[in-house]
This record gives C-alpha cells, structure tokens and sequence, in this order.
C-alpha cells in the first residue's frame, strides 16, 4: 500500500487534496494512490452519514468504499475543482445521490473489485455513529470538524516525534485533547517546569496547533478567505 501524502516530514507541506485528486487522472496508478489518501482522510465522516441515514454496518462499509471508487474512477473526477465549492460540500452531496441511486449500483462483483483494502478502524466509527444524535448532515459536519483537529493533532505529534518541536508532547495532550486538564502547577512540577516555562510550552503548541488546523481546512477550499469562513464554521459545528 502506498504511504499517506501527509506522511512527508513535520517541515514539509504535502500536497493538496484538491492536487491530489487532479492528479488522479494521469494514470491508474496515481488513481489508486488518490484513492487510498481520500479513503484514509474521509472514511469516517462518510460512514457516520451513511449509518445516520440508516444503513446497517456492512452495507455502510460498502456504500463508502463504492462512493470513492466511482469519485476517482468515473466522471465525478471532471466535476471537482477548488472553484466550485468546498470539498466537505462536494462531498457530502454526493454521498446523499449516492444513497438515492444505492440499489442501481449494488452489485457484489463491483463492490469486491472496487474497494481498497485497508486498516479502517470501524469499532470506532460504528461508535460514534451510534453515540451521535444529530441527523446525517450535522453527524457528517461534526465528525468532518473532529476529524480535522485530529489530523492536525497528529501532525503536531510527528514534529514532536521527530525531534523538530522540543518537549513532552504528553503534556501537549493533557491540555488539548477534552476532559478536564491538570492544573497549570501540578503539569509544571510533574515536568520538572516552573510555571512561565509550562505556559510558554503551552502558547507555542497551541500558536503551531492553530497554523496545521488552518492548513488542513484551506487543504479543502478553494482561498484563504474560504478557509476562515470554513474554519469558523468548523469550530461552530463543534460546539453545538
């Protein structure tokens, strides 16, 4: 299996979604490799839709890995562009045709030579899909927004991992992540830190956290303006 674009290094910015998808059409190497990252980055938010409109869990499975194979490897590829609305957007209406035209295209001889095999961790999305009480759209909006942060997260991990960002990104996660966090003196004598230390720590992760959530919303607009509308309105999604 091909690694994940985003898995080039904590310097480097990879390649845009919408780069990505574009390059897809060059061959059907690039269409599978296209395919992987899409499926990688979206799955999740994709199946809590599907599972929200009342699919069970198999057939779920099945209507997103179908959904992506026919948007790389049919003519939805033509229709994609930066200039024409948010790929969140995009996206999300095409899973609603998807479902209406679902009994057209259910076919188990598609089904098993279209899907990619990979290591989609569906105890969790089966959870939050179950948990969440929203309707499909606002469940598709929230888990997208979740998993941004995530993405972003992980990201700053890896430049703490590789030695680019300094200090116990342990700590990072105890202020980041929901839940109630230590007190700022308690983090500070845990990690041998005096309080201005722990708070300097904190705002710079946070300052870079922001800068890799932005990058990873204005991965899926087409400008910077877009990007902080986008952003906005994440950050709106999660708060509900």
């Amino acid at each position: 299996m091909s690694a994940d674009p985003r898995e080039e290094g904590p310097g480097s910015f990879p390649p845009t979604r919408w780069t990505l998808i574009r390059s897809a059409r060059a061959s059907p190497e690039a269409r599978r490799a296209a395919l992987e990252s899409l499926l990688r980055t979206y799955w999740r938010p994709l199946y809590v839709f599907m599972r929200r409109q009342g699919l069970d869990a198999e057939p779920a499975r099945d209507a997103v890995q179908d959904l992506l194979v026919r948007l790389l490897e049919h003519e939805f590829l033509e229709r994609l562009s930066p200039e024409k609305g948010r790929l969140r957007g995009y996206l999300l209406t095409a899973a609603r045709n998807h479902l209406v035209h679902r009994h057209e295209r259910e076919s188990a001889a598609r089904r098993g030579g279209g899907a990619v095999p990979m290591p989609l961790d569906f105890e969790l999305a089966e959870r939050i899909a179950s948990e969440d009480a929203q309707g499909p759209d606002e469940a598709f909006e929230r888990e997208w927004a979740a998993s941004v942060m995530e993405r972003a997260l992980e990201r700053l991990k890896a430049e703490f991992d590789s030695g680019a960002r300094k200090g116990p990104f342990a700590l990072v996660l105890q202020f980041f992540r929901p839940g109630e966090p230590p007190s700022y003196r308690e983090a500070a004598e845990a990690h041998g830190m005096s309080l201005p230390q722990l708070k300097t720590f904190l705002h710079r992760a946070r300052v870079r956290y922001r800068e890799l959530v932005r990058e990873e919303v204005a991965d899926t607009v087409g400008g910077p303006e877009e990007a902080e509308t986008e952003l906005a309105e994440l950050l709106r999604v999660l708060k509900r």
